[in-house]
């Protein structure tokens, strides 16, 4: 009892706050609603009309008063069928207008919130809360609530017309309705489950085919398409069972309100045709009351149907709630600190940090400086720590313990925005979108020009390649650059983060996968964007880093060796072992 109490508490909610989106077009909606009681009401008139008819007219021969009658019935009709076009129309409309805003908000919550929540959450179960979920909201806000209204009214309106006429035959006309009321409620209960079920397997759907498309080279290299394939198919087995299970309660529920309309028909005819032989009831009133038996079930369908239809709305919308109440653990403090002018002098002291509260340490008790336009390096091994020095900068993620500091401010006293405006992040995973080179670099920035753009390509060294292409600087370009090198892509990246011109650039392993050629353009565009500029470089190749002020060497989340590259090889230490592995055959240089 109480879990049924707690589910309706939570479907009121989640009604309520559906409602925040359709409030907008709330004078839309109450003319909808409108509409559509006239619509039931001139539907359910056409009985009551060939009562009127049969009994006041064709029984005594009044062709005049028929033809009245007549053209009561054709207008009746051409009323409704013109108010059920319109309103179909208008609830599609603002439906639609409904679902776009709450798509927009989930959208822009996602894009908000932490980088951890993406780490725990498949980007497959995202996709389907913005698009399957959402979907699934359609039928419900565009017409569902102001049809169910309608299918009430219609109700309502047959049981007044059915109680005018013979208060005997409406009673037996409604014996099945306990029945009817039982089969209702075991339907719903038996429905809400099976709905959230088919929600969460479309989820697990979706990222399993989003993550095998993403690795598809992987997936042909290694060979392994049959037992991928054999995957998938097991996950969309079930997800059809749970749809089948939706199926089964369909098929049990809609014979049951058949049956049962067919029931009260035969006891309107049994019961009104004894009446009316005995001149109980006219042949009028009983012939609509067979019309009036027919068209009460018609609504109860259409409840039963649109109480499917809040079902899956309902399953869906706590899921999308869910998304929508997520904290993000990242942001701005109430009162931040906004610099004119930022040097982009970076300090980290004593800097404790793991990804979760029971796990190991990633980073333990780092402290070093980063002077405005120093270059500071950063090697180690996998796994040592260095792209978390990176994400805790940027406040992708919070610390534990210790402060970082930017500009002699702890960054968590910053603006959030106003922080990461500050930085300029080039990675070894190019981040490039479907759409022009130009909308590439500027990311549909305004104030960024396309004059702006070219210039910064050509310092940069990217212009003469984006030249070559077909369109230049409004080439398309495919998913992921996928038409470009790995080079190619990779300076675009860089034309990109000079074009921002950021107080602190930051490299992330910015060349280790590109070949030769690439890497001394790239090579030069680096020399050229550090200048002036604090720079943080995380890069494996130790050639690219010999002229850095400071290189910090990581080993199991501590800083074990620092220095200039000529003190770290007198070191001996790890450094040297990691440039005399990369240089074996060359000798090493102590110049």
């Amino acid at each position: 009892m109480t879990e049924k109490k707690s589910e309706t508490s939570l479907d009121r909610v989640l009604i309520k706050r559906l409602y925040a989106f359709i409030r907008p077009y709330r004078w839309w909606v109450v003319l909808s609603i409108v509409l559509t009681l006239v619509a039931a009401w001139l539907g359910t008139l056409r009985p009551k009309l060939t009562q009127v008819a049969v009994d006041d007219f064709i029984t005594i021969g009044d062709q005049s008063g028929l033809l009245g009658i007549i053209y009561l019935l054709v207008a009746a009709l051409a009323g409704e069928f013109l108010i059920l076009v319109f309103n179909t129309y208008l609830t599609r409309w603002f439906g639609q207008n409904a679902l776009f805003n709450l798509r927009n908000t989930v959208f822009q919550k996602i894009q908000s919130l932490h980088v951890q929540y993406f780490d725990q959450n498949p980007i497959g179960k995202l996709i389907t809360r913005t698009t399957s979920d959402i979907e699934a909201l359609s039928d419900l806000l565009s017409d569902g609530v102001v049809s169910l209204i309608g299918d009430l009214f219609r109700i309502f309106f047959i049981l007044f017309f059915m109680l005018m006429m013979s208060w005997e035959l409406t009673v037996i006309s409604i014996l099945v309705l306990p029945i009817l009321f039982y089969s209702t409620f075991w339907f719903k209960n038996k429905m809400r489950d099976a709905f959230l079920e088919v929600r969460d397997q479309i989820a697990r759907l979706n990222s399993f085919i989003q993550e095998h498309i993403h690795g598809i080279a992987v997936v042909q290299l290694f060979n392994r398409e049959s037992k991928v394939s054999e995957s998938f198919e097991k996950a969309n087995e079930a997800h059809k069972k749970a749809h089948v299970k939706t199926i089964f309660y369909f098929s049990i529920f809609w014979p049951v309100v058949e049956v049962l309309a067919s029931v009260a028909m035969a006891l309107v005819v049994w019961y009104g045709g004894a009446r009316a032989l005995t001149g109980g009831v006219t042949f009028g009133v009983l012939l609509a009351f067979i019309q009036y038996v027919r068209q009460f079930f018609q609504p109860i369908r259409g409840i039963s149907e649109k109480y499917n239809t809040l079902q899956s709305a309902l399953a869906s919308s706590e899921r999308i709630f869910n998304t929508l109440d997520t904290p993000s653990q990242i942001q701005s403090p109430q009162s931040p600190i906004l610099l004119s002018q930022v040097s982009g002098k970076i300090e980290f002291r004593n800097v404790w940090f793991r990804y979760s509260v029971k796990g190991p340490y990633i980073l333990q008790d780092v402290s070093f400086t980063a002077e405005p336009g120093e270059m500071v390096a950063i090697v180690g091994a996998t796994g040592s720590g260095k792209s978390t020095i990176i994400n805790l900068l940027t406040r992708f993620y919070d610390i534990e313990k210790g402060e970082i500091f930017l500009d002699g401010v702890d960054i968590r006293r910053w603006d959030l925005a106003n922080l990461r405006s500050q930085f300029a992040l080039v990675l070894q995973d190019n981040a490039l979108f479907s759409g022009t080179i130009e909308q590439n670099i500027t990311l549909g920035n305004p104030e960024i020009s396309t004059e702006r753009v070219k210039e910064t390509a050509i310092e940069v060294g990217a212009d003469s390649f984006i030249s070559r292409l077909p369109n230049g600087y409004q080439t398309f370009l495919r998913e992921r650059g996928a038409s470009l090198s790995f080079g190619e892509r990779q300076l675009l990246c860089f034309v990109r983060a000079k074009v921002y011109d950021p107080k602190v650039l930051i490299l992330d392993e910015a060349t280790s996968s590109i070949d030769s050629e690439s890497e001394e353009l790239i090579s030069q565009a680096c020399e050229r964007m550090m200048k002036d500029r604090t720079s943080i470089v995380i890069a494996h190749r130790l050639s690219t880093i010999q002229s850095a002020h400071k290189i910090l060497v990581l080993h199991k989340g501590k800083i074990v060796e620092s220095g200039t590259h000529q003190e770290l090889l007198h070191l001996h230490g790890i450094y040297y072992r990691l440039y005399e592995l990369q240089y074996q055959d060359q000798g090493i240089l102590n110049d």
